[in-house]
């Protein structure tokens, strides 16, 4: 629970120094560039989110591959992560500026499974068909669950929408009971 409050309280405090800036947008694109930085070279993340490596030398390597690549509240928020030895929550934190900045927007987020990734195009349809359904602009992100065996299910606002073959099958065999 307090994980959830951190990156509640970091993410919220970010979109609101950027939206106060009026560069909301572009520092999402900046945390997702970081982001995939971290992912694709593992031992520079584990570098700034280990509590072993001291605050000075992270802080410095920041200062070095970042200044004027990235904002400065991004970089910010980077320094004050690696003061507080939270930079494991970085991603988490992102996760929930991206919901502030969709709610801001006035998208209603959710989380959509499937078996395999959904390609764009599909992703655009769910969004627009469970918009139209429930009379609002979605935001869908895609994750994956192979138990369900095919189809999708759809949370969003406390609500399910299960268009999956096992809540099919499960349905199929409640029937023959």
């Amino acid at each position: 629970m307090a994980e959830l409050t951190v990156e509640m309280t970091y993410g919220r405090a970010l979109f609101e120094v950027a939206e106060e800036a009026g560069q909301a947008e572009e520092l999402l694109e900046e945390a997702e560039q970081v982001m995939a930085i971290f992912r694709e070279d593992p031992q520079f993340y584990e570098f700034f989110s280990t509590p072993v490596i001291s605050m000075a030398e992270k802080k410095a390597v920041m200062e070095r591959v970042f200044a004027g690549k990235i904002s400065p509240a991004l970089l910010n928020l980077m320094f004050v992560l690696i003061d507080k030895r939270r930079g494991n929550h970085f991603e988490r934190i992102i996760k929930q500026y991206r919901r502030c900045l969709d709610e801001n927007r006035g998208f209603a987020p959710g989380v959509i499974y499937s078996v395999v990734p959904l390609e764009p195009e599909q992703l655009a349809r769910f969004e627009e068909e469970t918009g139209k359904l429930l009379g609002k602009r979605v935001k869908l992100s895609n994750q994956l669950h192979p138990e369900l065996i095919g189809g999708v299910q759809i949370f969003i606002e406390g609500k399910v929408i299960d268009a999956s073959v096992r809540k099919r099958l499960t349905d199929m065999k409640e029937s023959l009971n």
